[in-house]
């Protein structure tokens, strides 16, 4: 448990860690709690490979007292440079979940837990969610119409290659079934205390509409969640997927994207790579 301190709890979270890069390996050599208490949301894209992830994870959860993880779309492709390639899809997903089990991180299978540190009591609750394709680019009304303009332009999103839905025929149908259940838990939560939703993808499509490549939209959420934010008490949305690490605010409700991001993206900004943002108590800063 190095490099903990005495002090109240803080909830952190990070994202699209993307370990694979020496650079962005050594930031999360780097990081450490403030307090004993400190817990961190990891809101998806550790890395590609099984051994990458564990290694991040387990780093972490030496750390913090509570690591909390949720898929992004890396973790689930199902890559050749990866020992693992027999895995796919729903397979994929459930042996990570079982790894995180052993390292005692908590993931969107189990009981989500509420933080009663600073700025709570609160349910932290990581989401496994996807996309359906349902963010479409301007002018078009179908998938099929969205893919072929997105292949006009040349931006398409890997997933098409190595992300496989197995045993669903699609990723939207992944999508939708991922829905339909996480919608049953958190319709399930005690009215009276609000919610931390961590996902890889926003719960609404309006942190999209910055994307250099607006088309890139598709492989970044679901309508089907539009108006979570407000059904289920949310203080803060977390998200990733973007590497457009900033705040904004959506009906009252903060959405947070908390990304390091690729070192050619985080080399061009102005401040220093990997560092936490802060989720609760309430104080939109970062460390």
């Amino acid at each position: 448990m190095t490099g903990r301190t005495g002090g109240p709890g803080r909830l952190w979270a990070i994202s699209d860690l993307h370990v694979g890069h020496e650079e962005n390996r050594a930031l999360v050599e780097a990081m450490r709690p403030a307090s004993d208490e400190d817990w961190l949301l990891v809101a998806g894209d550790v890395a590609e490979t099984v051994a990458d992830i564990r290694w991040a994870l387990a780093t972490l959860a030496g750390r913090f007292r509570r690591v909390v993880w949720t898929p992004g779309n890396h973790e689930l492709w199902t890559h050749p440079s990866d020992t693992t390639t027999a895995l796919r899809g729903e397979a994929r997903y459930r042996h990570l979940v079982e790894m995180c089990r052993s390292l005692g991180v908590t993931t969107p299978e189990d009981p989500y837990p509420v933080w009663e540190g600073e700025g709570g009591p609160a349910v932290v609750a990581p989401l496994f969610l996807l996309y359906d394709y349902s963010f479409l680019p301007a002018g078009t009304s179908t998938k099929d119409e969205g893919l072929a303009y997105a292949h006009g332009t040349g931006v398409i999103c890997t997933d098409e290659y190595l992300l496989h839905p197995d045993p669903y025929p699609s990723r939207e149908a992944w999508c939708r079934a991922r829905v339909a259940g996480t919608e049953r838990r958190l319709a399930e939560l005690p009215e009276d205390l609000p919610t931390v939703l961590v996902g890889h993808y926003p719960l609404d499509r309006h942190p999209t509409e910055v994307l250099r490549y607006p088309e890139f939209a598709m492989w970044c959420g679901t309508t089907l969640t539009a108006d979570w934010h407000r059904r289920f008490r949310v203080d803060t949305m977390v998200y990733g997927h973007l590497h457009i690490p900033r705040t904004t605010w959506h009906e009252g409700v903060r959405f947070e994207e908390v990304s390091v991001g690729y070192p050619r993206e985080w080399r061009e900004r102005n401040r220093p790579p990997g560092r936490l943002r802060h989720i609760l108590p309430r104080k939109d800063t970062a460390r």
